[in-house]
């Protein structure tokens, strides 16, 4: 008679944690009015994460790297997957990218909207799309980038960070305009 185990406690564990996952549609934009919301990042739930996303379109609109680095999880393996920079990885890393950004001489701006949420415990994707400007004195490129960005709380730290950003132009065109300007 072969006799069938239950799961392992870890399995059962696991499988608890996955059924309490939410997918939600967001009724909220982030973009040029978003505001330092860094301290509200140590609640544990959707609003820190919330706040530490609408922290990071503040840095990025704002050109504020000091409050940037704060989002992000200082880590080596925290990840930036750009139409641009393609992989970069480590927070020193994708800090030196925005750096460039930040003080160059183009004007960008963004607005992340249309944005779905997908939630499980300690870790939330953002997917949506940022429209935005890519400007310079010569031209000026509309963005519409496909992207997402992950967030988990870090319990030693007690908040938000940002893990993971991936962002796509689906728009070959639009891409090559954009590399070719940024390339200038």
């Amino acid at each position: 008679m072969l006799l069938l185990a239950s799961p392992p406690t870890a399995f059962a564990d696991l499988k608890r944690k996955i059924n309490k996952m939410k997918i939600n549609k967001l009724n909220r934009e982030f973009g040029k009015d978003s505001i330092n919301q860094i301290e509200n990042a140590n609640r544990y739930d959707i609003n820190g994460a919330l706040a530490c996303l609408e922290t990071f379109y503040y840095s990025f609109n704002n050109k504020d790297l000091d409050v940037f680095r704060k989002v992000w999880y200082d880590n080596d393996l925290v990840q930036l997957n750009n139409p641009l920079g393609g992989i970069t990885r480590g927070t020193k890393a994708i800090a030196d990218i925005y750096y460039r950004i930040f003080n160059g001489q183009a004007k960008v701006w963004v607005k992340f909207t249309d944005i779905v949420y997908y939630e499980v415990n300690d870790m939330i994707v953002f997917a949506g799309t940022e429209i935005g400007e890519f400007s310079t004195q010569e031209e000026i490129i509309p963005l519409q980038i496909r992207t997402s960005r992950i967030f988990c709380f870090v319990e030693e730290e007690n908040r938000w960070f940002q893990i993971h950003h991936h962002g796509s132009i689906d728009d070959p065109e639009l891409l090559r305009k954009y590399q070719n300007a940024v390339s200038k």
